[in-house]
């Protein structure tokens, strides 16, 4: 059987962001025979424009994105909350592959959100809204698969979260539920 593959997007920019050591625990902890590797460059990608998605004006970073999450078996989003909704990075990638709509990059994929942010929810008005946007793209977003952590700041001041337990567990969690959607959805088509 070939290897699963799992694009991450990161919604803080951050170089030392726990959302971003999120996406590495993802990538350590993926079950065998998945692999996972974070879209580097998201903030190279100028605001979605219709004017600029033409063919021979596609921004090179866009047109990358869009093939990445083309050719991924499911994309984990891994998200802090800005202002109570999801950062404008992670809304403008939704656009550049929810386009053509009814047949971007989006469409069919799988889908999951995790993330960490310092309110007591841990981002749920942002995966909430994250979710939402990827269904109208067209995305399989698998409602049962996430985890909002809360408290980041106070919980992750004096460990790691790769020491931390649950939160290892709860992303393993997530990964394995992605992992084994497309096996699934075969599975009962058959």
């Amino acid at each position: 059987m070939a290897e699963k593959t799992i694009l991450t997007l990161v919604g803080s920019l951050r170089a030392e962001s726990v959302n971003s050591k999120f996406a590495q625990i993802a990538a350590e902890t993926a079950p065998e025979g998945t692999a996972i590797t974070t879209f580097a460059g998201l903030e190279e990608i100028p605001f979605y424009n219709e004017d600029l998605d033409v063919e021979g004006k596609v921004p090179a970073k866009a047109a990358e994105l869009r093939a990445a999450v083309a050719a991924a078996d499911g994309v984990l989003f891994v998200s802090p909350e800005y202002n109570g909704t999801m950062p404008a990075v992670l809304n403008n990638a939704i656009d550049w592959i929810s386009r053509p709509f009814g047949q971007g990059a989006a469409v069919g994929t799988f889908a999951a959100v995790i993330g960490t942010s310092a309110g007591q929810f841990g981002g749920l008005w942002s995966h909430d809204d994250i979710r939402k946007s990827l269904k109208v793209a067209g995305a399989t977003v698998l409602d049962d698969a996430k985890l909002a952590v809360g408290g980041s700041f106070q919980r992750f001041a004096g460990v790691e979260p790769k020491d931390d337990a649950e939160v290892v567990e709860g992303i393993r969690g997530v990964v394995a539920t992605l992992a084994a959607a497309q096996l699934a959805e075969v599975a009962a088509a058959n």
